[in-house]
């Protein structure tokens, strides 16, 4: 049989044996037991053992992770998937910074003054990095690794050329513009117009998404309060709310 005792599988992947134990207690994984009682893991214990850990790296809290691994089958290309959009978007994002840094580093080296674009530019990519991060820490909360794979797939459909920092910006304008009209009679002709914005700047999610990824996205805005402050999409939980009034208002739904 092939499987390993849990001191190797310590060895190998760097877990403790009190760790891994703990997590024997909670459930979370379910070693082979020899007539001895000897702990053994094969590939379908160190499979649960792997997404266990990516779930809690992801974030997740240990309650959770159980009721995720309860009664299913494991899907690891999904994790595995996952782990890699991650790791190939953290790859970008830290290729673009070392890029620019080099660049900032030469023209020190040779004496030349740093311009205010270059400053700009440094700034930017270190606030876009630690936005990515608040977005992260906020998301993992609320989609399990498969479901956020799924989103990157269905995201990189986007039209070429896309613009997220744009994207972003126009987020802010509406919401803030919302947020300076209110209160306000979510009947009113202001507040149909301020829904057909927010409509036609949910649209190239809406044009992509699955139903299941719209689902989950307006539960997560639902939950605002819970994350409100930690990212910013561009409105508060107030203004998301009133969208949200408005759409019932005249007949319709909006989600997030």
């Amino acid at each position: 049989m092939d499987a390993i005792d849990i001191s190797e599988v310590a060895r190998r992947t760097g877990l403790t044996p009190r760790a891994l134990r703990f997590y024997e207690a909670r459930g979370l994984v379910r070693p082979l037991r020899t007539g001895a009682g000897r702990r053994l893991y094969g590939p379908g214990e160190l499979a649960r053992l792997h997404a266990m850990v990516a779930l809690k790296r992801a974030g997740f809290p240990l309650s959770a992770i159980g009721r995720m691994l309860a009664g299913r089958d494991l899907d690891l290309g999904r994790l595995v998937a996952a782990q890699l959009e991650e790791l190939d978007a953290r790859a970008a994002e830290l290729a673009e910074a070392r890029t620019l840094l080099l660049t900032v580093q030469s023209r020190i080296d040779r004496g030349e003054p740093i311009d205010v674009a270059t400053f700009c530019s440094l700034i930017r990519t270190g606030e876009g990095h630690m936005e990515e991060q608040r977005w992260k820490n906020v998301t993992d909360r609320y989609f399990t690794p498969e479901q956020k794979a799924d989103f990157a797939k269905q995201m990189a459909q986007l039209p070429l050329g896309f613009d997220q920092t744009d994207y972003s910006a126009k987020w802010k304008d509406l919401g803030g513009r919302i947020k300076a009209a209110l209160p306000l009679d979510p009947r009113s002709d202001q507040a149909r117009a301020f829904l057909a914005e927010w409509k036609t700047l949910l649209a190239p999610f809406t044009q992509v998404a699955t139903p299941e990824m719209q689902a989950g996205v307006s539960k997560m805005y639902e939950r605002m309060d819970e994350w409100q402050g930690e990212a910013d999409p561009g409105f508060d939980k107030q203004v998301f709310d009133f969208i949200r009034e408005v759409g019932r208002a005249n007949g319709g739904a909006c989600g997030a």
